[in-house]
């Protein structure tokens, strides 16, 4: 699994596009230029304490005989050289001692210890460079565990990360949330939850540690609204959200319309009811929607296009003679192929629709539905994270997320970077980009998918 990441108050996706910096708006970049640097200078004690995670002992850092800051400063290094890609542990062991003396004889608070702690393990995980590798405490796993079970008290919106100004934006706000009610907007960029500014925040620690919270609490957010160059607050309270993974509606002209907002543990079953409802309704041909959707349970992806795809497509097949739907390969080449098997397929004329958001998971479906070309693909350029993720518990209640392998499209494609390009391009018009509720009818992008779908049936009828 993976936003991002991507991902409503659990996304699990980054948002792939840099906000555009209209002109006017100096208020918004000063404050988060800001930010960004008591991030950037907290992050470098960080990730310079993560060295010393494996030596660095409580027995060390609070008794004993610890050197003095006069006496190790200039000569810490003893001019010794790592030896290739190694860690030089004896040094990290007597910086981490230095360290710990500096902060017992100078610091001017109370220090946290356990806090301290963390950070040392989070600053491990940081100094990889790899902005979906995290270190979750043991609060922050159950919290994150809780995500992907399709409910969770919250706001009622989707948020997305860009991966490189770290700033997180809303990408889609639901139906009837606090959010909506709230007047919340696609586009809005999360400036403030309470007082805290929260625009270099980790997304995994912004949902679970601000976003989400008790049934009935009340949360105040500042967002930055770009459109307006303004600044607006708004108090929101907090209720249990059931999120709508998958919704569904037959359209005109006997086309179905699917929407999927992401893969969690509920999507396949409701993707399949969706279907059988529209199946039962006379469907002729289907609109499957992915955008923004910011991927998540993989498995999720992979069981949907098991059931939209035959068993027996031998064109990538690696010789299993079965359907490959994605295969991943780690570091060593080594990983695992996931085929169709259900004995079930979809053979009516489908278009998928993308956009820049549209991320890892809903790239899997996408990705092997174009290589069979059993798919139209319409939209804009999906945002291109081709990584797997994979989540280790460390036994004590607490957890890493770690990048253990490219995943790849049956065809080979490695779209990590690149995404999915559609077949048939089209942009959203302008003035709904903003808009928190679209209506099919409304959405030129559906509307163009319907005639590519519509004009598939005429082929398939002729006269």
């Amino acid at each position: 699994m993976d936003n991002q990441n991507n991902f409503n108050e659990n996304m699990n996706q980054e948002n792939p596009m840099p906000p555009r910096r209209p002109e006017g708006n100096s208020r918004f970049w000063h404050g988060v230029l800001a930010g960004a640097l008591v991030t950037v200078f907290a992050g470098l004690i960080v990730v310079g304490m993560s060295l010393g995670i494996y030596l660095f002992s409580r027995s060390m850092g609070r008794g004993g005989s610890r050197p003095e800051a006069s006496q190790t400063g200039p000569g810490i290094t003893d001019g010794k050289e790592k030896a290739g890609n190694e860690l030089d542990y004896e040094q990290i062991n007597t910086k981490m001692s230095l360290i710990q003396n500096i902060i017992d004889r100078y610091f001017l608070y109370d220090e946290d210890m356990e806090n301290v702690e963390d950070y040392i393990y989070k600053g491990m995980l940081a100094g990889l460079d790899d902005p979906y590798s995290e270190y979750y405490t043991a609060e922050d796993y159950k919290e994150m565990q809780e995500s992907t079970e399709g409910v969770y008290s919250g706001i009622g919106a989707m948020l997305s990360q860009n991966r490189n100004t770290g700033l997180c934006t809303i990408v889609r706000v639901f139906e009837n949330s606090p959010a909506f009610e709230a007047g919340m907007k696609p586009g809005d960029i999360l400036y403030k939850v309470e007082d805290k500014v929260v625009a270099n925040e980790s997304l995994t620690i912004l949902v679970n540690n601000y976003i989400k919270g008790q049934e009935g609490s009340q949360v105040h957010i500042t967002v930055y609204r770009q459109e307006k160059d303004e600044y607006v607050e708004m108090t929101l309270t907090r209720r249990s959200i059931e999120v709508p993974t998958v919704e569904h509606q037959m359209l005109a002209d006997q086309i179905g319309y699917i929407m999927i907002t992401q893969f969690d543990l509920v999507t396949t079953q409701q993707f399949k009811d969706a279907l059988d409802d529209l199946e039962s309704q006379g469907m002729k041909g289907l609109v499957l929607d992915l955008r923004s959707n910011p991927g998540g349970v993989l498995n999720g992806a992979v069981d949907i296009a098991d059931y939209l795809l035959p068993d027996n497509l031998t064109r990538y097949d690696k010789g299993e003679g079965k359907t490959m739907i994605v295969y991943t390969a780690d570091k060593n080449g080594k990983g695992d192929h996931y085929t169709a098997s259900d004995g079930h397929q979809v053979d009516l004329p489908i278009a998928v629709l993308i956009n820049g958001e549209s991320a890892s998971a809903s790239e899997v479906l996408t990705g092997a539905l174009k290589d069979y070309n059993w798919v139209t693909v319409v939209g804009t350029t999906s945002y291109g994270k081709g990584i797997v993720q994979s989540l280790m518990p460390l036994g004590d209640g607490s957890a890493i997320k770690i990048t253990v392998s490219h995943y790849y499209t049956p065809s080979g494609f490695d779209l990590h970077g690149k995404g999915i390009e559609p077949d048939v391009v089209v942009e959203l018009d302008e003035e709904l980009k903003t808009q928190a509720v679209v209506k099919p009818e409304e959405d030129n992008q559906v509307q163009r998918a319907v005639e590519v779908v519509k004009d598939e049936i005429g082929e398939a009828n002729p006269g």
